[in-house]
């Protein structure tokens, strides 16, 4: 069963498009209207639709039948071609897009290499933008001290940043670059470090069941007893200090490879 399958209905009612991550997606990819672009794993299709919606000829690729039915209900039927699949192994031609996109997913591939492979295989040209979180940025995230154990498991998911890039290599890619990428308290899409600056987020269970280190990874017992703790900080104001001794210069980034 893939990963979002169970996480349940209320995933698509914490997690949207921010307006600000689309803008720096279509900048990275360097599209231009009616480029035909595929978004990897792309889940419910939030950012499928909105790089649609901004011109872009949207093609969405994911396994769970779950998360597509949620972006097949949101999306005009013309906007976006969904594609239930696996990434390994993609139902498309060579050199078939030009341009290719993953946000916030390469932590659930077993092995980002085939997959990699496969996204080469399919461009024509172009970039292929991964929007993601390295293990070292994730060390510092607050959240360690309130679900430490959920923490390190989700860390021990995330691909090095180093072995992003020599695998992004090893399939054919060249001229690699980077953006990092800091949470402000705008943030619209409620993912694992949203709450960076607005800790009460974690105590809705909404917001929880959205993300899937809570959803798939963390102990009920330590999840209840993270909350009780972080509920008292918060009450107490001692959550500033918990924040202010986790300072973090990037809490995500963008990895860009060209074909």
């Amino acid at each position: 069963m893939a990963t979002y399958d169970h996480i349940g209905q209320s995933y698509d009612s914490t997690r949207r498009a921010d307006p600000y991550l689309p803008s720096r997606l279509i900048h990275h990819l360097n599209a231009k209207p009616g480029d035909k672009i595929l978004d990897v794993a792309c889940g419910a299709g939030n950012y499928t639709i909105a790089l649609a919606q901004a011109g872009l000829q949207m093609h969405g690729i994911d396994q769970s039948s779950v998360m597509l039915e949620y972006a097949r209900k949101k999306s005009n039927s013309h906007l976006v071609q969904w594609h239930l699949g696996d990434a390994e192994h993609m139902p498309f031609a060579d050199k078939t897009f030009v341009g290719a996109l993953c946000t916030l997913a390469i932590h659930h591939f077993n092995d980002t290499r085939p997959i990699f492979a496969e996204v080469y295989r399919v461009l024509a040209r172009g970039r292929f933008v991964i929007f993601t979180a390295d293990p070292e940025q994730m060390k510092k995230y607050w959240l360690n001290v309130y679900f430490p154990q959920m923490m390190s498991k989700s860390i021990a998911r995330m691909s090095m940043l180093a072995a992003v890039e020599q695998n992004l290599r090893n399939a054919g890619f060249k001229a690699i670059h980077k953006e990092s990428f800091n949470v402000t308290n705008e943030l619209q899409d409620l993912f694992l470090f949203s709450g960076k600056h607005r800790p009460q987020i974690y105590l809705d269970p909404r917001v929880r069941a959205g993300i899937s280190s809570f959803a798939d990874l963390a102990d009920a017992d330590e999840v209840e007893l993270g909350l009780q703790q972080l509920a008292a900080d918060i009450d107490s104001g001692k959550i500033s200090e918990v924040i202010a001794t986790h300072p973090n210069e990037s809490d995500y980034l963008f990895v860009i490879a060209e074909k």
